[in-house]
């Protein structure tokens, strides 16, 4: 039950939002720039996130076409979104003076908007952490314990949370996090969690980090995330954006692998996201309002037969994105089934199949593309997909 909606959803917001905002220049400039610590906590007081309003989030992913949101409930700076018994620097307890996490599941809730929950093991105002277990390890003991606390704070205080995201677990291993403790806790508390594969142990699901890579399991999920810009956090002199285009051939090269696309936003200091990150949301939200058939609940295709772009499979159908137009006629290749039609998905325009063997080619495409970014061709087989080797000799 637990995977089951993962696997089919293929779409979610990734959400870095912390007092690392209030400076503008990334979630790591505690570390980069050696910001002492009384000074960076000082930080936590001007916090205030006056215009935050998770609903407002919550609409533009829905608007997107993502299924679920994750949000860093804590980075590795060490500054908490939620209440805390084990930790004073916290939203509640600083500058906003509430619960920030319990106002984004709040929001979630009334929109049926799948819940997840980034946390980062690691955390820099610990010299423990630096020093690791054995060359510290009273420090190392209390650090850890601090860590599982706030893991049980998150999994009992929210209700149902449907994916917890770990992070920072480096250069420690699993044994140095107890980590097969800290999330057997976790499924009992949540038992149908999904975990992912950064505490150290596999868990769930991969995530590969700003690269689409499959995992080499072909029946284990995984989750490319990815940034818009070169930043995860607000970085006001970041411009180098992704275009919508280019966001969007990530999000069908993800499904045509079986994996889903996490797309970051990284909302400024008062709690409003970037117009940049909104413009390019909405406007992958209008493609997907017409092609997300192709997307939503896709499996995982070893079919390479296509020239023009990646494939994506569903139902007994393949949906072929064409990122690159071919004019009035191409050719797609390697499908052992007899397909039965062939149509533009968003305007159901017939087009003529010529089927010799496992070659296939439509003819009677319009002369430009209908969409800027991906028209999707659905071709309907008298079955589910049988996929032929692309690497064969040709007679």
């Amino acid at each position: 039950m637990g995977k089951e909606w993962f696997s089919k959803a293929r779409f979610g917001m990734f959400i870095h939002w912390g007092i690392y905002s209030i400076l503008a220049r990334g979630e790591w400039i505690r570390l980069i720039e050696r910001i002492p610590s009384r000074e960076y906590e000082a930080l936590s007081w001007k916090f205030k996130a006056e215009k935050y309003n998770p609903e407002e989030w919550v609409e533009l992913a829905e608007h997107a076409g993502m299924r679920y949101m994750v949000l860093t409930t804590r980075h590795h700076d060490g500054f908490s979104l939620f209440d805390s018994e084990v930790s004073d620097f916290t939203a509640p307890k600083t500058g906003a003076k509430r619960d920030l996490v319990a106002e984004f599941v709040e929001a979630c809730r009334k929109r049926d908007m799948r819940i997840g929950f980034y946390y980062s093991l690691l955390d820099w105002r610990y010299p423990a952490y630096f020093l690791g277990p054995e060359k510290d390890p009273e420090g190392w003991r209390e650090f850890v314990e601090y860590v599982h606390v706030q893991v049980r704070e998150l999994c009992t205080n929210y209700g149902r949370v449907d994916i917890l995201w770990y992070d920072g677990g480096w250069p420690w291993k699993a044994e140095d996090w107890r980590a097969a403790e800290l999330n057997a806790m976790v499924r009992k508390l949540q038992p149908d969690i999904l975990i992912n594969d950064r505490s150290g142990l596999p868990e769930d699901f991969d995530t590969p980090e700003q690269q689409i890579i499959p995992s080499k399991d072909p029946k284990r999920m995984w989750e490319a995330c990815m940034t818009m810009n070169d930043s995860w956090g607000y970085s006001a002199g970041d411009k180098n954006w992704k275009s919508t285009r280019q966001l969007i051939h990530a999000l069908v090269y993800c499904a045509s692998g079986g994996g889903n696309l996490l797309l970051n936003v990284g909302p400024k200091a008062d709690g409003t996201i970037p117009l940049s990150s909104v413009r390019r949301l909405r406007e992958i939200g209008r493609w997907m309002k017409v092609n997300g058939e192709s997307i939503y609940g896709s499996e995982r295709s070893n079919l390479r037969g296509s020239a023009v772009g990646p494939v994506t499979v569903k139902d007994g159908r393949v949906y072929v994105h064409v990122l690159r137009w071919p004019g009035r006629e191409f050719t797609v290749t390697c499908i052992k089934n007899r397909v039965l039609s062939a149509y533009i998905l968003p305007t159901k325009q017939e087009l003529t199949v010529i089927q010799e063997g496992e070659r296939i080619t439509l003819k009677g495409l319009p002369k430009r593309p209908l969409d800027p970014y991906d028209t999707v061709i659905v071709l309907e087989l008298d079955g589910d997909l049988e996929a032929l080797p692309l690497h064969r000799y040709v007679p």
